[in-house]
């Protein structure tokens, strides 16, 4: 039991004499206070069990809300932020469930993660595009006809190209950024504001884009193998997003545990898928034959613009490439070096993948379908319906499902990067109980889910919006690491510049070709968004700075001695009751001119009032309005407005009285008037506003 001295009602931090009853009770000091703020002692004065009386008790360790901090601080500790009401503790019980135990801000640092986990939880978008890229590629040229299939080889190769030299910028920004060089940091460093938040809006559409064609593929793999699920595609899809949304609100080293076994999973599946393939074709090339003699005749001739649209839409395979340079801040130390390697497994595996897949699939006489996947036919040729086949498409499934994590990871954090810079609103900066970016995972969750409903879950109807964004992003990045070479001119900078460049041009001429041959088919989608989202950003910045420039203080300002103007207290009362006279007893102690409004439509329940008011209040004037169109909120308006025409200068301090319900649904029984009185009042200069509460349970 811990020590206790008895204690009278007087301040615990002075000392004190309890009147002797029968015990010898002697005057005792409290420790003093370690702080002024409430928590920080080390002692706490707790009722006795003798009316009046108290006792000094030691505060346990793991009792205490607040701790003594650096420099002169406290620091509040988890139980400062314990809830305190019914709802507020259910609450957090089912977010503990869902969601988990708060983590203090002092574990991000061990929320980093390995180069194994970031690859599952950053290059998981762009391993996945491997499954189908290549029915992309397919599908368009399929509109020539069967025999224009032969050309997905060399544009998968182009491809293959276009990879390594976006892989390789990519390193060189790493290099130069390895704080996080994001599209959006890198233009906005080195080219100006726009062209920085041209490319933040083409990569925020390119996330949304990678969850909601990610998701989709992934159902598509799904149905593909189970064709009865295929009516319930757009459920499935949205289910997915909810599922990866909540893992993803878990924080981000919880969910790379997660999402690193499907990754890997989807790695060695696919692994088997190629090596199978190929060992078909070594052991008995002139056994292999199309699964179907059918011959589809084409509605359009092998032109150019269908070659440069085939190849726009296996760039599909190139989307997620940016992951990693966006998130070097979630690698751990040296975070540099761990981003550069991962990157570089990355466009390995994405590379043998994607051109592996494309070739089988050309050898084994593949043909674009809306329920069949080219991977799902490649592996039914190669295993047949073996667990084999099964495991392949259930690992492809999940991959692509969880590719989605990839937007999850980088689209909060760049919205919290736009919102320090006042680009978005300051709630994007918000991490939850587990450190990550709730609210920017939310809405992340909550507009690919539209996306999904609207374009029914379907991968051919999403993909022509897909790719520009992405291609968008890479040219302004690599063209602001050209002008960060020639600004800083850094060892190595003439080898690097020659790498950013070539990689600049050659995405502004793929963007250049997405544009062109997908405007039609959805692309013009994309680019209103993005320019809806440019303008959104301008939009909010130009408010916060406008914020800004009202309140900063000028350098140099002295604040001069105020002149004291009579301050005006005003109660807005209905009748004589006890929150009544609470809100009185607080008004008298901001002003000694305090006046009572009363609004009436019945004059004579008016002169009541005043009659009752005379007999028990002496102290405060009674103002009585007869309002004959019965109003309430604009007589109350234009008496304030009588007080300011007095004096412009003095402020009017508008009392209400508040009814604190025992219930949540009982207040909206209650303080409706005042509720709505003070969002009137919000808008007036020189009125202040204070609600007084009065617990109708604490009686």
């Amino acid at each position: 039991m811990p020590d206790r001295q008895p204690q009278d009602d007087h301040d615990p931090a002075q000392p004190s004499r309890t009147p002797n009853s029968g015990n010898d009770h002697r005057s005792v000091r409290l420790p003093r206070r370690a702080s002024a703020l409430p928590g920080v002692e080390q002692a706490a004065v707790v009722q006795g069990a003798k009316p009046g009386s108290r006792y000094a008790r030691r505060v346990r360790e793991r009792e205490r809300r607040f701790q003594p901090g650096e420099a002169g601080t406290i620091r509040a500790t988890e139980r400062a932020s314990e809830p305190r009401t019914g709802a507020q503790k259910f609450w957090r019980r089912v977010r503990r469930v869902v969601v988990g135990s708060p983590i203090s801000s002092e574990e991000l640092e061990h929320q980093r993660l390995s180069k194994l986990k970031a690859l599952a939880v950053l290059s998981s978008d762009a391993l996945s595009s491997s499954a189908y890229a290549t029915d992309a590629i397919l599908l368009a040229l399929i509109t020539a006809g069967t025999g224009a299939l032969t050309k997905s080889i060399p544009i998968a190769a182009a491809i293959g190209l276009l990879l390594l030299i976006v892989g390789f910028s990519y390193r060189q920004t790493i290099k130069a950024y390895p704080s996080g060089g994001g599209s959006y940091i890198v233009a906005r460093e080195n080219l100006g504001d726009i062209p920085g938040l041209s490319a933040a809006a083409a990569l925020s559409v390119d996330y949304i884009l990678t969850v909601s064609v990610s998701i989709a593929a992934g159902v598509f793999a799904i149905t593909s193998a189970e064709p009865s699920l295929h009516p319930i595609a757009i459920e499935l899809s949205v289910g997915f997003v909810a599922l990866i949304t909540l893992l993803n609100l878990r924080g981000i080293r919880e969910s790379g545990t997660i999402f690193a076994i499907p990754t890997y999973a989807f790695i060695i599946g696919f692994s088997i898928l190629l090596i199978g393939g190929f060992v078909k074709l070594a052991i008995a090339p002139g056994k292999v034959t199309p699964p179907s003699d059918h011959v589809v005749v084409g509605t359009a001739g092998l032109s150019v613009f269908l070659l440069l649209r085939a190849f726009a839409s296996g760039c599909a395979a190139l989307t997620g490439v940016e992951a990693i340079s966006n998130g070097i801040p979630a690698f751990k130390k040296p975070e540099s070096h761990n981003a550069a390697v991962t990157l570089g497994w990355m466009i390995a595996i994405l590379g043998v993948f994607f051109i592996g897949l494309t070739i089988l699939a050309h050898q084994f006489g593949v043909l674009p379908s809306q329920k069949v996947s080219a991977p799902a036919q490649v592996a039914g040729f190669v295993y047949g319906r073996t667990p084999v086949f099964y495991y392949i498409q259930a690992s492809t499934a999940l991959i692509l499902i969880l590719a989605a994590n990839t937007s999850y990871a980088d689209f909060p954090r760049l919205g919290s990067i736009l919102a320090k810079d006042k680009f978005l609103p300051h709630q994007f900066t918000f991490r939850g109980d587990r450190l990550a970016f709730s609210n920017g995972i939310i809405v992340l969750g909550v507009v690919a889910s539209i996306l999904l409903v609207i374009f029914s879950a379907n991968v051919d109807r999403l993909i022509p919006l897909y790719a520009f964004g992405v291609f968008v992003a890479f040219t302004l990045s690599q063209s602001g690491m050209v002008v960060h070479h020639l600004r800083l001119k850094e060892q190595g900078w003439k080898q690097s510049i020659v790498i950013n460049t070539v990689g600049a041009i050659t995405t502004g001429v793929v963007a250049a070709i997405i544009g062109a041959t997908k405007f039609s088919g959805g692309a013009w989608i994309s680019m209103t968004a993005m320019l809806i989202l440019g303008l959104t950003f301008m939009a909010i910045h130009k408010h916060y700075a406008g914020v800004r420039q009202k309140l900063d203080v000028p350098p140099g300002t002295v604040v001069l001695p105020h002149i004291a103007h009579a301050q005006v207290a005003l109660v807005p009362v209905d009748e004589i009751n006890r929150a009544v006279l609470r809100t009185l007893d607080y008004a008298r102690t901001i002003s000694p001119h305090v006046t009572a409004l009363h609004i009436t439509d019945d004059l004579a329940e008016g002169h009541r009032l005043r009659e009752q008011w005379d007999e028990s209040i002496d102290d405060v004037e009674l103002v009585v309005i007869d309002s004959p169109y019965r109003s309430f909120i604009a007589p109350v308006l234009s008496y304030i407005d009588a007080l300011d025409r007095a004096d412009p200068a003095a402020y009017v301090t508008v009392v209400l009285p508040e009814f604190v319900t025992a219930w949540p649904w009982q207040r909206w029984l209650h303080n409706q008037s005042a509720h709505r009185l003070g969002k009137a009042l919000r808008d007036r200069p020189n009125t202040i506003i204070v609600e007084v509460p009065y617990h109708l349970n604490a009686e």
